[in-house]
């Protein structure tokens, strides 16, 4: 475990016998040591709840993470199976495209994204006329035109690129998660219970799997978490299924002043905000982290982003393998396969990484409110967690063929029978699981 990662969050020196980690080193393939990180931010999310139960009054005991179980959980929404069914999805126009002068990555798992590349590139929606229009421009061009359409893209960049560039230099300085103080109040009161978050609200306001990853792991320690949805909006339907465990499912439309109401009276009772809109996306509909602290002193505002707070591109959509591609990662990936273009992770560890470092920032900035009062805000970003992933090192390129089986498990919800991989990380005074599987999307009234 990297223990740079527990002095972060909390300040203090991570005891030498604080965690068991057992399992091999190398799991999965390629040369990024993603099995660390994996290891490391399960093991800080496990810790940072056993501090919660000890300010209860009750021993955590050791933790522990076997390595062979974090990179299946880094993996979770590749073994989701619903009825012994995996769950349908297609996005069959993003992919990496070659340019004439290099590889571009399109995202278009969504029809706005898809509709933004048709639209900036002046092109119908096929992979055919994607593949043609790309070939005969510049990856920057085509980088250019589809973010300034309003989609999402990313060109495939070296390291010393992406340090070269103005948001490379400005996303070196991230750390893997920031705390401060937001605002003044006396410390939260915590429910009794026997368990890390128990009794404690929580509203997710994210998607894809960052966010949504964060609130699974706090439903699995406790928490009545509530994700908070809008039936306009489209979903991964593998990531929704895989990352709703142990949550409440509401819709509430933000568009309307209705909706925003709704919203605020949720935040009025609630422990914590985990949020993931695009940077000034929810600031922009009138809920700041400081707007939240003073519908609600004492709460934890959490907020995600791709690329952090500073820098030009610091209100950029982007995704993991977004980030992946324009900070350097996948540019390393492919070399050291020896494949002409973009080698991605073997998971999307920067998703994963990034979720449950939110989680163990959250439950650290909640034992903060508890024993010395004051909101919190936790900010956290994808390209924070990348250059993280960058700075443990490479290791000799790894084994192809871990399957995870022994870490799935099945479990009743109202979608069905799901198979899934088990909740990691062992937390002798308290083992973290969910109280139940996923619930059908906006079932359950937007009300604690």
């Amino acid at each position: 475990m990297d223990a740079r990662v527990w002095t972060t969050l909390t300040g203090d020196k991570l005891a030498e016998d604080a965690v068991e980690v057992t399992g091999p080193d190398s799991v999965l393939p390629g040369t990024f040591r993603v099995e660390e990180a994996a290891t490391t931010s399960i093991a800080a999310a496990t810790l940072a709840a056993g501090e919660l139960l000890r300010l209860r009054g009750i021993e955590p005991g050791r933790v522990s993470v076997d390595t062979r179980h974090a990179a299946a959980s880094f993996h979770s929404e590749q073994y989701i199976r619903v009825d012994g069914e995996p769950v349908p999805f297609s996005a069959p126009l993003s992919g990496d495209y070659r340019a004439n002068d290099g590889w571009v990555r399109l995202h278009c798992n969504y029809p706005r994204h898809v509709s933004a590349v048709c639209w900036g590139l002046g092109v119908p929606a096929t992979r055919a006329a994607f593949e043609k229009v790309v070939a005969a421009k510049s990856k920057y061009e085509v980088e250019s035109a589809v973010i300034g359409a309003g989609g999402a893209a990313a060109v495939l960049r070296t390291r010393d690129e992406w340090l070269a560039h103005k948001q490379g230099q400005a996303s070196s300085e991230l750390p893997v998660a920031e705390i401060r103080p937001l605002g003044p109040s006396e410390p939260v009161r915590l429910f009794e219970s026997d368990r890390p978050l128990g009794g404690v609200r929580i509203l997710d306001l994210t998607h894809v799997i960052a966010g949504p990853v964060a609130g699974r792991v706090l439903a699995a320690h406790g928490a009545t978490v509530m994700h908070i949805g809008s039936a306009q909006l489209p979903t991964v339907p593998p990531l929704a299924v895989d990352t709703g465990m142990g949550k409440l499912s509401a819709y509430v439309d933000l568009e309307t002043e209705a909706g925003r109401s709704r919203l605020r009276k949720l935040i009025a009772r609630a422990d914590v905000v985990l949020q993931g809109f695009r940077p000034g996306s929810l600031v922009a509909k009138g809920f700041s982290p400081e707007a939240i602290a003073e519908l609600r002193p004492g709460i934890v505002i959490a907020d995600l982003s791709a690329y952090g707070w500073e820098g030009p591109w610091a209100r950029r959509r982007g995704f993991d393998s977004l980030v992946q591609m324009t900070s350097g990662i996948a540019a390393e990936g492919g070399e050291t396969a020896g494949i002409d273009g973009p080698g991605p992770l073997p998971v999307q560890a920067l998703d994963h990484a990034t979720g449950w470092l939110t989680a163990a920032a959250i439950m650290t900035a909640v034992r903060r409110a508890a024993t010395e009062g004051g909101s919190q805000h936790v900010r956290t970003s994808l390209a924070g967690t990348g250059e993280w992933l960058n700075s443990l090192g490479r290791k000799e390129a790894g084994p192809t063929g871990f399957d995870g089986a022994e870490f799935l498990e099945d479990a009743d919800s109202p979608l069905g029978r799901l198979t899934r991989v088990k909740m990691a990380g062992t937390l002798p005074g308290s083992n973290p699981f969910w109280v139940e599987g996923t619930r059908v999307a906006g079932s359950d009234r937007a009300v604690w």
